[in-house]
């Protein structure tokens, strides 16, 4: 429910505040003093187009702003609200127009993309009138009243789930089919690929041996001089090495210990020493060994090293990584083998899919052509009361061919005959914005749905009067008692039927001109529709009149009260 408005530099209204409450709201005032904009600022409030020209004339920018009562939201709307991370119990929807075109708009607070915020708009606001955002002449909606109106939410979602479940396998037959094309010529590149990288058996660790082992190999000479140098200079320099001096050296302190014993830990210490220098000698004896048995080493871990290299390029991989291309090659492999089972199962489960779909589809076709026959006999009813005599309201059920939808099978069209002996006509070709108007009030009246929207009526009454108009406001009232409704109007029947009622006023000083908006109480009411029904000069007749109108609206029900609460800024 919409519970506040606030509009500042929009047109030609320079700044207005308004609370909303339920039931039907009405809008007054004579011709041009800007009912209608109110009706224009909900329009971009649910994402319509923007234009540097609705701004008014010498401000920067426009800001609109709307707040909705969302704590009994339907579950479409609360779904949608916990997705977008909009969960509370208001959503304040914010619009701000600049002079250069461009417009941002926000939800609680966050900027929000523009068709985020015309996703917001479908499901807070429905506008009916001679606006761009009429939803009862788009299909989808015609679908959607249709499926309300029949009580058809189960079999839709049965619908909706077999063509989820299609569409999953669809896309999965598409991918095993198209790998299937090419399965012959791949999988002989895959077995040669596989069982190539399967002969290397490049063990783990390999290739930073061989590396290292390379590096050896390629400096053998200066590792031989370097070894036999220090061997030399540890133990086996006739004249001079390690060893013979430290021997040397035991044999004096072994002399001077049986003078001072304080010398027997360096003693132990140069024992230690000695051992360390003969198992050195030992092991370069070896390693210059080594150097000179691997001689027909080089070659073996050059052709490795080269095999390993060459297979690297080919697979277009550091020689590191052919471990795990040897992993992905073996697991495409595995899956081309496995593709054939899958695709005949997955063809299979496909046909069964399709086959349950058919099903649920052409029982969701049944309960809407059974719902069809009903809304158009009730919507055709209320017609002949709305200055419709004679017309004619049918739905059309059509099967369409092609994939299947989410929605069924169906193509759905509202299609309209306003005046005796004319052709049935698809509703959006209604030429008419007041009969569109009327249409759009007899099929929600004749839903039995409860509307959640905001539902706006823009002149609904245009071209009628007497009679007709006075059915039209009971209308109206009648949907304002299980729904909000704001209705633009020019006649003082519509009019003394609303719950709350706005006076919209053009004021000048002579240099500007601006739009004032105020709600009327009972005896300000009155005076309206008087002046309303006589015109300028307002007689006692003519307020008797309008007390009148109003004691026979009181007399109707009052619409279901919620809750207030203060609306909060953001």
């Amino acid at each position: 429910m919409l519970t506040a408005l606030t509009i500042r530099d929009f047109a030609i209204i320079d700044e207005l505040e308004l609370t909303l409450r339920p039931g039907l709201t009405v809008l007054t005032g004579e011709t041009g003093a800007g009912k209608s904009i109110m009706v224009d600022a909900l329009q971009l409030l649910a994402g319509g187009r923007a234009g540097a020209e609705m701004i008014r004339h010498g401000a920067e920018r426009a800001e609109l702003s709307a707040t909705f009562d969302v704590r009994a939201a339907p579950p479409e709307l609360r779904e949608w609200l916990e997705r977008q991370g909009l969960a509370d119990e208001e959503l304040i929807v914010r619009r701000m127009l600049g002079a250069d075109g461009r417009s941002r708009a926000w939800l609680n607070g966050q900027p929000v993309p523009l068709q985020l915020l015309r996703e917001a708009g479908d499901l807070l606001i429905d506008i009916h009138g001679q606006h761009e955002f009429q939803s009862l002449t788009r299909a989808p909606r015609q679908r959607e009243l249709l499926d309300e109106f029949g009580s058809l939410a189960a079999p839709m979602a049965e619908v909706t789930e077999a063509c989820r479940r299609w569409r999953a396998l669809h896309a999965r037959e598409r991918e095993l089919a198209e790998a299937d094309r090419d399965r012959d010529a791949r999988l002989d590149l895959l077995r040669h690929q596989v069982g190539e990288l399967g002969a290397l058996e490049l063990a783990a660790g390999e290739l930073e041996r061989l590396s290292e082992e390379r590096v050896r190999l390629a400096h053998r000479g200066r590792l031989a001089e370097a070894a036999q140098a220090a061997l030399a200079l540890l133990y086996q320099d006739e004249t001079h090495n390690a060893h013979s001096g430290i021997g040397r050296a035991l044999q004096a302190l072994r002399a001077a210990v049986t003078i001072d014993p304080q010398l027997s830990p360096i003693i132990a210490l140069a024992q230690e020493a000695e051992v360390n220098i003969r198992e050195a000698a030992r092991e370069l004896e070896r390693y210059a060994e080594g150097l000179e048995l691997d001689t027909s080493r080089q070659n073996e871990v050059e052709s490795r090293l080269a095999a390993i290299e060459d297979l690297a390029r080919k697979h277009r991989v550091a020689p590191a990584q052919l471990p795990q291309r040897a992993r992905q090659l073996a697991d495409e492999l595995e899956r081309f083998e496995r593709a054939a089972v899958d695709l005949r199962s997955v063809r299979a489960e496909l046909g069964e899919a399709l086959a349950q779909y058919r099903r649920c589809a052409a029982a969701l076709s049944q309960g809407r052509t059974q719902a069809a026959e009903a809304l158009g006999a009730a919507v055709t009813a209320h017609m002949q009361s709305l200055g419709m005599a004679g017309g004619r309201f049918e739905v059309s059920v059509t099967a369409s061919e092609g994939e299947p939808a989410p929605h069924g099978a169906d193509e759905v069209e509202f299609r309209v005959s306003a005046n005796p002996g004319q052709p049935l006509r698809p509703l959006a070709k209604v030429a008419s914005g007041g009969e569109l108007s009327r249409l759009s009030l007899a099929v929600e009246v004749a839903s039995s749905a409860r509307e959640t929207r905001c539902m706006v009526f823009d002149e609904v009454d245009s071209g009628i009067g007497g009679a007709v108009a006075e059915i039209v406001g009971r209308e109206l009232r009648s949907l304002g008692q299980r729904s909000q409704v704001l209705c633009v109007t020019h006649l003082p029947q519509v009019a003394s039927q609303g719950h709350q009622h706005l006076r919209v006023a053009k004021l000048t000083d002579g240099r500007a001109t601006r739009t004032s908006l105020t709600e009327l109480p009972e005896s300000e009411r009155i005076e309206e529709l008087a002046r309303m029904l006589g015109g300028v000069d307002v007689t006692s007749t003519a307020r008797e009149h309008a007390r009148q109108m109003l004691r026979s609206a009181a007399a109707a029900p009052a619409p279901s009260q919620r809750p207030k609460r203060a609306a909060r800024r953001r």
